[in-house]
């Protein structure tokens, strides 16, 4: 089984945040594979459904970012899931809007998600990480993560949210680097080179 979590922030006044892209994409994601309805459990909204061959679990912890964590760590406990059966999508401020890049294990680069994620299940987890930008000084990081995409950012989000969702079904089977070169595919111009290597 794949333990598939979004991260973001509950409740409507976060909804359209940079910070919720990983909501984004599971919504995407349980939109277009024929998930079960959402429910609570795990202190998340969960739903059973399948991708590809195998059973996949779709998160979205409801603790609020910084305790994501807990609510991963519960749901693998519970099915007893080792760590890389678990792909957290989350939004990435070292990457250009509009990029993605999957990898396994690695620090948390000062992300609140995915250092509560690493303190519950350990750093070994797979990451889709989804570029957003940096607003160019520290200082500004939290206000900009914590407000809506710009109206033009729409251009990369939706076709972005799109591939994810169509490709999908190549995390649950283990294929991360021709999932990532699928999605640069649907995304990138024309001018863009390829995304070839995991992780980077």
């Amino acid at each position: 089984m794949l333990l598939l979590a979004g991260l973001g922030n509950p409740g409507g006044r976060y909804a359209r945040h940079r910070h919720n892209i990983g909501f984004l994409a599971a919504d995407a994601i349980h939109g277009r594979h024929g998930f079960d309805p959402w429910r609570n459990r795990f202190s998340a909204n969960i739903a059973e459904g399948r991708m590809g061959s195998g059973k996949c679990l779709l998160m979205k912890p409801m603790t609020f970012m910084n305790n994501s964590g807990q609510a991963i760590g519960e749901a693998m406990r519970f099915y007893k899931l080792e760590p890389d059966d678990v792909v957290v999508i989350h939004d990435e401020l070292d990457l250009p809007p509009g990029k993605l890049r999957v990898k396994s294990g690695g620090g948390v680069a000062g992300h609140n998600g995915l250092r509560s994620t690493a303190a519950h299940i350990g750093p070994e987890f797979r990451r889709v990480r989804i570029g957003i930008g940096h607003p160019g000084n520290k200082n500004l990081v939290h206000r900009y993560v914590l407000h809506d995409f710009a109206r033009d950012e729409q251009d990369w989000i939706v076709p972005m949210l799109d591939a994810i969702a169509d490709n999908a079904g190549l995390l649950a089977s283990g294929e991360d680097s021709t999932f990532m070169n699928r999605v640069h595919l649907a995304t990138a111009s024309q001018d863009d080179e390829p995304a070839n290597e995991t992780g980077k």
